[in-house]
């Protein structure tokens, strides 16, 4: 989680691990909606009004999935709440955004959804796994 404004910003996932596996193909397949995890579907719970990659996110709760992709990835937050993770509605979609893509110096063997902080009031999220980081700004508006 991160602080922003004083405020919280908390992500609840599993933590899957690649155990030999490639992220793009067995795991987090390219082109298919992946639940950003494992188990339950990814939890975003924000306690202030964000701004994330473009898209107004007001504060409440939701539901993070990806797109993985060859190139850009697509985060999509989703309004439905407290499903299975592979259960998605896309007509529920707030939005979708695109997302950052660099390659990590070493592997990531276990799914890692992190927050870097840019200030009071900004920050990115990062999801790395493999040798991929996908990663978006995250403001207050």
């Amino acid at each position: 989680s991160v602080m922003l404004k004083g405020k919280k910003i908390t992500i609840d996932y599993g933590r899957p691990f690649l155990k030999g596996r490639k992220v793009g193909q067995e795991l987090a397949p390219y082109g298919k909606v992946w639940r950003t995890g494992a188990d339950e579907a990814t939890a975003l719970n924000t306690e202030i009004d964000l701004n994330i990659g473009g898209i107004k996110v007001p504060a409440g709760q939701y539901t993070l999935y990806t797109l993985p992709s060859e190139g850009t990835w697509k985060l999509i937050i989703n309004k439905q709440t407290g499903q299975w993770g592979t259960k998605y509605d896309e007509s529920q979609d707030l939005g979708r955004v695109d997302m950052k893509k660099t390659d990590l110096p070493q592997s990531v063997e276990q799914f890692t959804i992190s927050f870097d902080k840019k200030g009071e009031s900004a920050a990115d999220l990062n999801l790395d796994w493999g040798n991929t980081r996908v990663s978006v700004a995250l403001k207050v508006d």
